[in-house]
């Protein structure tokens, strides 16, 4: 059996959780246009995947961040945003990104830093 998944909402869409993993989708909304706040996992990794349009993440993993490396993804490449790293991601309006991460990634284990 196959379960046939297909619900992007504007922002950050959960896909499917499924034991210790989550997949979801990211596009074009306010939070991904300015760099207003940047966001680090405690207890996790996080894998983005650029399926369509343009995105830029911004990653630092200064104690409190002022320099940013940005990093222009590119289609069929997995960027994993290792755990404690601050990142940010930009998107273009027509972008499509698939997100892998631990299923109980969630408030309670990330850091938001506002900009």
């Amino acid at each position: 059996m196959i379960e046939v998944l297909k619900d992007i909402k504007s922002g950050f869409s959960t896909q499917t959780v499924f034991e210790g993993w989550k997949i979801a989708f990211i596009t074009y909304s306010d939070q991904y246009d300015q760099m207003k706040c940047v966001k680090r996992h405690t207890k996790t990794d996080e894998a983005f995947l650029l399926v369509e349009g343009n995105a830029t993440l911004y990653t630092s993993d200064e104690q409190t961040p002022t320099k940013f490396t940005e990093t222009e993804l590119q289609p069929k490449t997995v960027y994993n945003v290792k755990q404690n790293t601050w990142h940010h991601l930009k998107v273009s309006k027509n972008a499509l990104i698939l997100v892998v991460e631990n299923s109980n990634t969630s408030k309670e284990n990330t850091d938001c830093l506002k900009i």
